[in-house]
């Protein structure tokens, strides 16, 4: 898919209206993250992954109770231009400031960033080919002695760090900023009994089990959680999530600081710092398209590298919807991979275009764009070694 000057200003014109404002979240009391599996007496030491912060389709119940209707009973338009980004962190005092994950191709080691792992490209000549293969690098000047002619960086790195946003500029400049690698927010895990429907009662003849885990989550009383939106919500207490939890929510304008990396075009190489679905509803890609071949495309060009994890799996609840005697029943999306946040690219060609003005056709829908949710918003960073 080929985009045109042509085609990016139509992109420019027909995209949803761009980020404005930073919501903040603090809880009052605890937050739940995702729940464990049933428990059966004979097993009673199983856990689930544990996922928090929240996706930033949390955050849609919040603005289908806040946002107005219109005059019809249907949605109005601001709720249907609707565009979300997160989750992220902050600290209540400099929200502005907030924290979103670390780059894969920086390496962490006791709270920062130790080396920057950097993209060779193949050089001209065949000779050279075989010299400097294909791979990532690290800066020669960086390694110990013993360890540059393999350029194998040295030490037990840290994964799952978050980075303060105002020191994005510092990774494009070469510089290596200090991270965060204990987030403001603690698991309490615990059991709960399997109640019997209108019954106050322990269901002990339940197949899968009288108990089941929950993963509380204590967030730090001096912390809050962020995200992107396009329309502004009134400050107020808000049921939050799917367990309903109170929470105290405000709204302020995007700083000059996020406004700027958001609008910086993206060129050859960049980093997601929200989850990136694609595909279709069968398959779950690492890009918006990939051929035959299992190579992977991204606008006009393939993409030459990719930096990244274990994919992570995501679904939400899509609302409800009358059954039987009008009762509702919840809606669930489709199961699907995400591509972690983190993940670093590196295209053939490059994009030209903010993460903004990426058409929607890049991304899968379900009702609507993945887009909506902010999938795989992205940052321009400098990854190409000379």
């Amino acid at each position: 898919m080929q985009v045109t000057e042509t085609q990016n200003k139509n992109l420019a014109q027909s995209s949803r209206p761009a980020f404005q404002y930073l919501v903040i979240i603090e809880p009052l009391g605890l937050l739940y993250g995702s729940a464990g599996p049933f428990l059966s007496p004979e097993n009673l030491v199983g856990r689930s992954g544990q996922k928090f912060p929240p996706a930033a389709t949390a955050l849609s119940g919040i603005c289908a109770a806040a946002l107005p209707k219109a005059e019809n009973g249907k949605w109005s338009k601001e709720f249907e231009h609707l565009q979300l980004a997160g989750p992220f962190w902050g600290w209540d005092k400099n929200p502005q400031n907030f924290y979103v994950p670390t780059p894969f191709n920086c390496l962490v080691e006791d709270g920062k960033i130790k080396y920057q792992l950097k993209w060779r490209s193949p050089e001209k000549t065949a000779s050279e080919k075989e010299t400097h293969p294909k791979r990532w690098l690290v800066d020669e000047d960086q390694l110990p002695d013993e360890k540059k002619d393999e350029n194998t960086p040295v030490g037990k790195f840290t994964k799952g760090s978050w980075l303060a946003i105002d020191s994005w500029p510092d990774l494009n400049a070469g510089k290596m900023p200090p991270v965060e690698t204990i987030p403001p927010w603690k698991f309490m895990p615990h059991l709960h009994p399997r109640l019997k429907e209108g019954e106050r009662i322990v269901d002990q003849d339940s197949d899968r089990g009288s108990l089941f885990l929950e993963n509380a989550v204590q967030l730090d009383s001096n912390a809050c959680l962020v995200y992107l939106c396009n329309a502004k919500i009134e400050d107020g207490c808000y049921r939050f999530g799917g367990e309903g939890h109170l929470v105290e929510l405000r709204c302020e304008e995007i700083g000059e600081t996020v406004r700027g990396l958001l609008d910086a075009p993206i060129e050859n190489s960049f980093a997601l710092i929200t989850p990136g679905i694609w595909g279709s509803n069968d398959y779950s890609y690492r890009a918006p398209r990939q051929n035959k071949q299992g190579e992977l495309l991204w606008g006009n060009g393939a993409v030459e590298a990719l930096l990244t994890e274990r994919p992570t799996p995501l679904r939400h609840r899509r609302g409800s919807r009358a059954v039987g005697d009008n009762h509702p029943s919840a809606r669930l999306s489709r199961g699907r991979y995400a591509v972690p946040p983190g993940s670093v690219y590196v295209l053939e060609k490059p994009l030209n275009l903010p993460w903004q003005n990426w058409p929607d056709e890049w991304f899968p829908k379900e009702g609507t764009t993945f887009k909506r949710w902010g999938s795989a918003l992205s940052l321009p960073l400098s990854v190409t070694g000379e």
